[in-house]
């Protein structure tokens, strides 16, 4: 199994580059101990009990994806896949159930995604689990040009917690943002959003963050999610 690729920590912010159609040789895999999963498994799990928000947005949600639309970005909303499905057994699988490419709700790998910023792709696998705890992925295209990288790298520093920052090359020239989210009630049922934007809009980003983020049907503490873990 090839190792997971490298996050640069929240610290560091050169320019993110754009890797080339191979990096197989510069993964690596961050193993967390089943001690440390546990602990924050449980602490999800209080904190999932005490929320009580819908998870679909409400009046906030259409706002945001109108921002997003008036941006120039298509917006997909799909009937979100149940969760806690960890039917793909390897970090490089993909499901045939997913309803969004890229893949933003259902089966995933039952490691998530170290969060952070990436200079090479993460495993889709992987991502879909980081959505259900509430997270948020920011992927970019081969061909978007580095003026727009840099900016998604300033917004990613200033939205860390929860946030997956990582190239994708075969969108193309496109900007792929993408959440799962659900009721707090009813973690299986709800909603997934996938925009597809060539450009980037501090404001319509901005608000699509507000509205969707730290909804997913595994809701952890904003404050757990923070990159490196």
């Amino acid at each position: 199994m090839p190792p997971m690729p490298r996050s640069q920590g929240p610290k560091k912010k050169p320019n993110v580059k754009v890797p080339g159609s191979s990096d197989s040789g510069n993964r690596r895999l961050l193993i967390i101990g089943g001690a440390a999963v546990l602990a924050v498994l449980v602490i999800g799990g209080i904190a999932f009990a005490a929320l009580g928000s819908d998870g679909g947005g409400g009046a906030s949600g259409t706002d945001a994806v109108a921002q997003m639309k008036a941006a120039g970005c298509s917006v997909q909303t799909v009937k979100a896949l149940p969760s806690g499905d960890h039917s793909v057994t390897t970090p490089s699988g993909t499901s045939t159930k997913w309803n969004t490419n890229p893949p933003t709700s259902g089966p995933h790998y039952a490691q998530w995604a170290i969060w952070g910023a990436y200079t090479t792709p993460l495993y889709q696998a992987q991502v879909v689990h980081n959505l259900e705890h509430g997270g948020i992925y920011l992927q970019y295209g081969k061909d978007v040009p580095q003026a727009t990288v840099d900016q998604l790298k300033s917004f990613y520093d200033d939205h860390l917690n929860a946030t997956l920052l990582a190239p994708l090359p075969r969108l193309g020239d496109k900007i792929a943002v993408g959440v799962w989210t659900t009721p707090a009630s009813s973690p299986n049922s709800g909603t997934a959003y996938l925009a597809k934007c060539t450009k980037f809009d501090d404001a319509a980003y901005a608000s699509f963050f507000k509205a969707f983020q730290f909804k997913g049907p595994e809701r952890f503490p904003a404050s757990t999610l923070k990159p490196g873990t």
